[in-house]
C-alpha cells in the first residue's frame, strides 16, 4: 500500500493513474526487460526456459519497430500528420549508429586501415570526409542521432507547415523525401557505403556485439526506450499541448482561427517524432548489424502506417501493440508463406480500414462496452425477479 501510493504521487504515477492499458505495457516491458536476458544467460541451452539469442535479438528487433510505431502515432493518430516519410529518420538514426560503430573497427578491418571504413579503401577515398568527424566520440555519435533527424524534421516541418500543406499532399512529399534520401545514399560518391550500406561491426562501447551479453544489454534499451518513449508521449497528449494537438486533427481551421500558431504546435510534435525514430534506427543497427539505404524505401514508411492502423491509432499502447504483433506475422508467414505475404499485408490494412478503423485495440474497447452494456440492463431485470 505504501509503494502503491508512493507511485501514485509521483509524476509518472499521475500520469499513468487513468492509464490502465499504459501501465499494463510499462509493466510488461519492465518485466521482459528483466526476464528475458536472465532466461538467455542463466538457464542451460537444454532448458525449457532458455531463450536463445537469436530470439533476443528477433525480440529487440520487434521493440526498435515499437518505438518507431509509436513516432508515428504521436504525429499521425494525435495531430492528423500522415507521414509516409518516417522511415527516413529511422534510416539517418541508424546511420548515424552506424558510422561510429565503423569507426570503431579500426585495423580490424579487411584493408587494416584505422582511419578508413573497408568500403571507402576500396573506392579508393584516401581521407576522411569532414562529416564523418567525431563519429570516432560515442556520446557526439547519440547526439547526431538526435539531432540529423530534428533538423530534417524541423526544415522539412517549417516550409510545409507555414504552406499550410496538409492531407494526402503532405503525404505525398513525405514520400518523395524519403525516396530523394534513397537515391542520394545509393550513390558511393555519398560516402555512406552505397548500395551495401554499412555492417561488418565490431564491438560498441568496447563490447563486441556478438557477445550475448551485449545483445541482452541492447534488447533492454530498447525494452526501457520503448516505456520512456511512451511515457513522453502520454505527457504530451496528456497536456493542454495535446488537447491543441487534437484540436488540430480534427478542425484545424477552427483551431487557426482561435489564435493558435498551428504550424507551430505541428513543427514541435514533428520533431519530437523523428527524434525518437531516429533513436529506434539507432537501436536497431546494432542489433541487426547492417544499415543500408533499403531503410529508407517507402515501403518501409507504408508499413509503419499499416502497424499504427492495425494497433490502433491515437491509442499509443496500440500503435506498439500493432508494430509487434503484424512484424511477428511477417516473420512466420515470410517463413511459410514467402511469395504471398505482401499480398496479406496489404489485405490485411484493407480489411483493418473497412471493418476495424479503430485497430485491435477499438475491437477490445468495442468488447468491452458491450459486455457493460449486458451486465447493466441484466442486474435491474435479476432485481426485478427477486
Amino acid at each position: 500500500m505504501i509503494n502503491k501510493a508512493i507511485f501514485e504521487r509521483s509524476a509518472v504515477g499521475r500520469l499513468l493513474l487513468a492509464d490502465k492499458a499504459g501501465r499494463y505495457l510499462i509493466t510488461g516491458l519492465l518485466a521482459v526487460m528483466v526476464v528475458v536476458p536472465l532466461c538467455n544467460l542463466l538457464m542451460p541451452a537444454g532448458s525449457f526456459l532458455h531463450i536463445p539469442t537469436y530470439i533476443v535479438v528477433l525480440l529487440g528487433k520487434y521493440l526498435c519497430y515499437a518505438l518507431l510505431a509509436l513516432a508515428l502515432d504521436l504525429v499521425w493518430g494525435y495531430c492528423g500528420i500522415l507521414s509516409l516519410g518516417h522511415g527516413a529518420f529511422f534510416a539517418l538514426g541508424g546511420y548515424a549508429m552506424g558510422m561510429h560503430l565503423m569507426r570503431q573497427i579500426g585495423e580490424r578491418g579487411v584493408y587494416g586501415n584505422a582511419e578508413l571504413p573497408d568500403f571507402m579503401v576500396f573506392l579508393n577515398w584516401t581521407e576522411l570526409p569532414w562529416y564523418w568527424y567525431g563519429f570516432d566520440n560515442f556520446f557526439f555519435a547519440m547526439f547526431m542521432v538526435a539531432l540529423v533527424p530534428a533538423a530534417l524534421a524541423f526544415v522539412f516541418g517549417w516550409l510545409a507547415f507555414r504552406s499550410r500543406v496538409t492531407g494526402v499532399y503532405l503525404s505525398i512529399i513525405t514520400q518523395a523525401m524519403t525516396y530523394a534520401l534513397l537515391l542520394a545514399f545509393f550513390r558511393n560518391d555519398m560516402g555512406f557505403g552505397g548500395n551495401n550500406g554499412l555492417t561488418d561491426f565490431k564491438d560498441i562501447l568496447g563490447f563486441s556485439l556478438q557477445s550475448d551479453v551485449t545483445r541482452c544489454v541492447l534488447f533492454a534499451l530498447s525494452a526501457l526506450s520503448v516505456a520512456l518513449a511512451y511515457i513522453l508521449c502520454r505527457a504530451i497528449v496528456s497536456s493542454k499541448y495535446g488537447r491543441v494537438l487534437v484540436a488540430i486533427r480534427d478542425a484545424e481551421s477552427r483551431t487557426r482561427f482561435m489564435g493558435y500558431r498551428v504550424e507551430h504546435f505541428k513543427l514541435f510534435v514533428f520533431v519530437v517524432s523523428a527524434i525518437l525514430a531516429g533513436i529506434a534506427g539507432a537501436l536497431y543497427v546494432p542489433q541487426v548489424g547492417i544499415i543500408n539505404p533499403g531503410e529508407f524505401g517507402p515501403i518501409n514508411s507504408i508499413e509503419i502506417v499499416i502497424w499504427v492502423a492495425i494497433g490502433g491509432r491515437g491509442t499509443l499502447f496500440g500503435a506498439v501493440i500493432g508494430a509487434i504483433a503484424v512484424n511477428y506475422a511477417k516473420t512466420y508467414f515470410t517463413g511459410a508463406f514467402p511469395e504471398v505475404w505482401l499480398f496479406m499485408l496489404g489485405a490485411l490494412f484493407v480489411i483493418s480500414t473497412l471493418y476495424l478503423p479503430k485497430g485491435i485495440v477499438g475491437v477490445v474497447n468495442q468488447m468491452r462496452e458491450r459486455r457493460a452494456e449486458r451486465d447493466a440492463t441484466s442486474t435491474p431485470e435479476q432485481g426485478a425477479q427477486s
